[in-house]
Protein backbone atom coordinates (compact mmCIF):
# COMPACT_ATOMS: atom_id res chain seq x y z
CA UNK A 1 0.00 0.00 0.00
CA UNK A 2 1.31 3.50 -0.80
CA UNK A 3 2.09 5.87 2.12
CA UNK A 4 0.21 9.20 1.45
CA UNK A 5 0.10 12.12 4.24
CA UNK A 6 -3.37 13.58 4.71
CA UNK A 7 -2.93 15.95 2.43
CA UNK A 8 -2.33 13.84 -0.50
CA UNK A 9 -5.02 11.81 0.18
CA UNK A 10 -7.50 15.10 0.74
CA UNK A 11 -5.94 16.14 -3.34
CA UNK A 12 -6.88 12.60 -4.14
CA UNK A 13 -9.87 13.18 -3.54
CA UNK A 14 -10.56 16.79 -5.12
CA UNK A 15 -8.97 15.29 -8.33
CA UNK A 16 -11.18 12.57 -8.06
CA UNK A 17 -14.05 15.21 -7.86
CA UNK A 18 -12.81 17.30 -11.11
CA UNK A 19 -13.00 14.08 -13.17
CA UNK A 20 -16.06 13.29 -11.91
CA UNK A 21 -17.07 16.53 -13.08
CA UNK A 22 -15.87 15.50 -16.25
CA UNK A 23 -18.32 12.74 -16.52
CA UNK A 24 -15.57 9.99 -15.38
CA UNK A 25 -16.77 7.04 -13.17
CA UNK A 26 -15.81 7.86 -9.18
CA UNK A 27 -12.43 5.41 -9.86
CA UNK A 28 -11.20 6.86 -12.69
CA UNK A 29 -10.27 10.03 -11.41
CA UNK A 30 -8.62 9.02 -8.02
CA UNK A 31 -6.43 6.59 -9.37
CA UNK A 32 -5.20 9.45 -11.35
CA UNK A 33 -4.96 11.61 -7.94
CA UNK A 34 -3.03 8.67 -6.70
CA UNK A 35 -1.30 8.51 -9.42
CA UNK A 36 0.00 11.89 -9.77
CA UNK A 37 0.68 12.73 -5.88
CA UNK A 38 2.68 9.48 -4.89
CA UNK A 39 6.25 9.47 -5.19
CA UNK A 40 6.35 6.01 -7.07
CA UNK A 41 6.42 5.99 -10.54
CA UNK A 42 4.31 2.69 -10.52
CA UNK A 43 1.82 1.13 -8.58
CA UNK A 44 0.23 -2.64 -8.79
CA UNK A 45 -3.64 -3.74 -8.89
CA UNK A 46 -3.70 -4.33 -5.55
CA UNK A 47 -1.76 -1.55 -4.25
CA UNK A 48 -4.29 1.18 -5.81
CA UNK A 49 -7.61 -1.20 -4.25
CA UNK A 50 -5.36 -1.05 -0.82
CA UNK A 51 -4.53 3.00 -0.88
CA UNK A 52 -8.28 3.92 -2.48
CA UNK A 53 -10.39 1.42 -0.71
CA UNK A 54 -11.96 0.87 -4.20
CA UNK A 55 -13.50 -2.54 -5.26
CA UNK A 56 -11.80 -4.51 -7.90
CA UNK A 57 -14.54 -4.34 -10.72
CA UNK A 58 -14.15 -0.63 -10.17
CA UNK A 59 -10.25 -0.50 -10.42
CA UNK A 60 -10.36 -3.01 -12.97
CA UNK A 61 -13.00 -0.86 -15.14
CA UNK A 62 -10.75 2.52 -14.59
CA UNK A 63 -7.55 1.15 -15.25
CA UNK A 64 -9.13 0.01 -18.46
CA UNK A 65 -10.69 3.30 -18.92
CA UNK A 66 -7.69 5.23 -18.11
CA UNK A 67 -5.49 2.71 -20.63
CA UNK A 68 -7.80 3.33 -23.63
CA UNK A 69 -7.57 7.11 -23.16
CA UNK A 70 -3.82 6.50 -23.37
CA UNK A 71 -3.41 8.51 -19.73
CA UNK A 72 -1.92 6.06 -17.79
CA UNK A 73 0.70 2.97 -18.79
CA UNK A 74 1.62 -0.42 -17.42
CA UNK A 75 5.07 -1.82 -17.22
CA UNK A 76 5.77 -5.31 -15.83
CA UNK A 77 9.12 -6.75 -14.57
CA UNK A 78 10.86 -9.80 -15.20
CA UNK A 79 9.55 -12.65 -12.53
CA UNK A 80 6.74 -10.77 -11.26
CA UNK A 81 3.63 -12.07 -13.11
CA UNK A 82 1.78 -8.30 -11.60
CA UNK A 83 1.11 -5.22 -13.87
CA UNK A 84 2.35 -2.07 -12.58
CA UNK A 85 0.45 1.32 -13.36
CA UNK A 86 1.69 4.94 -13.49
CA UNK A 87 0.34 8.15 -15.22
CA UNK A 88 1.74 8.38 -18.91
CA UNK A 89 2.85 11.91 -18.48
CA UNK A 90 4.84 12.23 -22.05
CA UNK A 91 2.00 12.36 -24.30
CA UNK A 92 0.22 15.23 -22.69
CA UNK A 93 0.91 17.31 -25.79
CA UNK A 94 -0.97 14.69 -28.05
CA UNK A 95 -3.99 14.89 -25.62
CA UNK A 96 -4.11 18.76 -25.78
CA UNK A 97 -4.13 18.35 -29.64
CA UNK A 98 -6.64 15.64 -29.13
CA UNK A 99 -8.95 18.12 -27.07
CA UNK A 100 -8.77 20.55 -30.10
CA UNK A 101 -9.67 18.06 -32.21
CA UNK A 102 -12.67 17.68 -30.18
CA UNK A 103 -13.62 21.04 -29.84
CA UNK A 104 -13.43 21.27 -34.12
CA UNK A 105 -15.64 18.65 -34.53
CA UNK A 106 -17.86 19.87 -31.82
CA UNK A 107 -18.58 22.91 -33.54
CA UNK A 108 -19.26 21.57 -36.70
CA UNK A 109 -22.01 19.87 -35.46
CA UNK A 110 -23.32 22.94 -33.82
CA UNK A 111 -23.15 24.58 -36.89
CA UNK A 112 -24.82 21.83 -38.46
CA UNK A 113 -27.74 22.42 -35.79
CA UNK A 114 -27.55 26.01 -36.50
CA UNK A 115 -28.23 25.20 -40.25
CA UNK A 116 -30.92 22.81 -39.83
CA UNK A 117 -33.05 25.26 -37.20
CA UNK A 118 -33.50 28.07 -39.87
CA UNK A 119 -33.86 31.67 -39.82
CA UNK A 120 -37.06 31.73 -37.05
CA UNK A 121 -34.59 32.93 -34.29
CA UNK A 122 -32.11 35.40 -35.65
CA UNK A 123 -30.78 35.94 -31.75
CA UNK A 124 -30.01 32.21 -31.21
CA UNK A 125 -28.59 31.89 -34.37
CA UNK A 126 -26.63 34.32 -33.87
CA UNK A 127 -25.12 33.50 -30.71
CA UNK A 128 -24.43 29.98 -31.83
CA UNK A 129 -22.51 30.99 -34.68
CA UNK A 130 -20.16 33.35 -32.49
CA UNK A 131 -19.72 30.03 -30.51
CA UNK A 132 -18.93 28.17 -33.80
CA UNK A 133 -16.56 30.57 -34.37
CA UNK A 134 -14.87 30.61 -31.45
CA UNK A 135 -14.43 26.75 -31.39
CA UNK A 136 -12.93 27.33 -34.56
CA UNK A 137 -10.47 29.77 -33.68
CA UNK A 138 -9.48 28.56 -30.55
CA UNK A 139 -8.96 24.80 -32.44
CA UNK A 140 -6.39 26.47 -35.00
CA UNK A 141 -5.08 28.78 -32.08
CA UNK A 142 -4.07 26.16 -29.41
CA UNK A 143 -1.46 24.41 -31.57
CA UNK A 144 0.36 27.16 -32.53
CA UNK A 145 0.43 28.51 -28.64
CA UNK A 146 2.09 24.63 -28.21
CA UNK A 147 4.40 24.75 -31.16
CA UNK A 148 5.47 28.43 -29.91
CA UNK A 149 6.12 26.97 -26.10
CA UNK A 150 7.99 23.78 -27.17
CA UNK A 151 9.90 26.40 -28.59
CA UNK A 152 10.62 28.88 -26.18
CA UNK A 153 11.23 26.07 -23.67
CA UNK A 154 13.99 24.68 -26.00
CA UNK A 155 15.67 28.03 -25.47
Amino acid sequence: MAQLSEEQRKLIEKIGIFHEQQGFPPATGRIMGLLFVTDRPYLSFEEIIETLNISKSATSNALNMLLQMRLIEYTTYPGDRKRYFGALLENWHQEVVNKMEQVLSFSKLVRQANELRGTSNPEMNKLMEERVEFMEYLSQEVPKLMENWLKERKK
